[in-house]
């Protein structure tokens, strides 16, 4: 085993690998219904791929917590399952014509058979989650979804307000990414049957690595090709989503260059203010480079949650987990 200073992702997902392929074939089972178009949808959704970190965090941190049984194969293909959800949910309502460099689902089968394909998705998850018969993953699920969807109205109540604060921002982080990554750390600690301090601090743990993860992304719609990140660059200052980069360019940035990132904002990408005139000066300003400290500084606190737990191959996998978002290209 390679020693936690060079510990590759390959190495992580070989500790899981197994169980990794037993959850695509539990996500391969619970994507088939009676009604031809979900099947259809949901299998190709599961075929359009994506990292499986959430399923990863619940088999690590199961592990890590000594649980080795089935439970957390069937509770990793639930999360998977509920974020998947939330993708379809938010690619009708940003109007997305491309996930993960395929056609969104809205613009192959159409915005109404795409909400009711993602309501179908969530029910799915929590009538597999049901077959654990344990109140406690059945709470934690129901209120990680309602404060998921409260994540969604609140972005909509945020769209184009050009004095969106700080806190405002991560709170709205928290609910749309954190809360889900903070959801699956902390089952594994409840199917380790570990204390309340431990699940606390593997749910921290969560909430801080989603946060570093969302705080990349920010940075990537920027930085990277459509070709990398599977969907358009600049996606989110088109929709008139604030994101951190642009809340720092907003704090420093001079009147007559606020006025050019707002017109963007509020007129739907105005055609009138080229993409790379607000990459300019977020470059100039220094606030993709201010966002990525941010994320470091999480990654961090991420890792210190992890101090109380016993060595192990699974702790060390954890460890390293944060360095990989914060370096990842998609």
């Amino acid at each position: 085993m390679a020693t936690i200073k060079n510990l590759t992702a390959k190495d992580v997902f070989e500790l899981i690998r197994t169980d990794l392929q037993r959850t695509e074939t539990e996500l391969c089972q619970q994507s088939v219904s009676s009604v031809q178009p979900i099947t259809e949808i949901s299998q190709y959704l599961q075929v359009s791929g994506g990292k499986r970190l959430r399923p990863s965090l619940v088999l690590l941190s199961s592990k890590l917590c000594g649980y080795e049984g089935p439970a957390a194969v069937r509770l990793g293909a639930v999360v998977e399952l509920i974020h998947t959800a939330t993708l379809v949910h938010d690619d009708v309502i940003d109007e997305a014509d491309v996930r993960r460099g395929r056609p969104s689902t809205n613009s192959r089968w159409g915005n109404h058979m795409s909400v009711l394909a993602g309501d179908w998705l969530y029910m799915q998850a929590f009538n597999s989650a049901l077959e654990e018969r344990n109140f406690k993953i059945l709470d934690l699920l129901i209120r990680l979804t309602q404060v998921m969807v409260e994540g969604e109205l609140f972005q909509l109540t945020c769209l184009r307000k050009l004095d969106l604060t700080e806190d405002e921002y991560f709170e709205l982080t928290y609910r749309k990414t954190a809360c889900l990554f903070s959801a699956c750390t902390r089952l594994g600690a409840i199917l380790g049957r570990r204390s309340e301090d431990d699940e606390r601090r593997l749910g921290s743990y969560g909430v801080n690595l989603g946060i570093a993860f969302q705080l990349i992304d920010d940075v990537l719609d920027f930085t990277s090709t459509e070709q990398v990140l599977g969907k358009p660059i600049g996606s989110d200052l088109r929709e008139g989503k604030l994101t951190l980069p642009l809340i720092y360019l907003l704090q420093q940035c001079q009147p007559e260059e606020r006025s050019l990132v707002a017109r963007v904002l509020t007129d739907n990408g105005s055609k009138t203010v080229k993409f790379n005139e607000v990459l300019d000066l977020i470059f100039r300003y220094g606030t993709l480079d201010a966002a990525r400290q941010k994320a470091l500084e999480y990654v961090e606190r991420a890792k210190q949650d992890l101090e109380f737990f016993p060595d192990s191959p699974y702790k060390d996998a954890l460890r390293v987990v944060p360095d990989f978002v914060l370096d990842r290209e998609s």
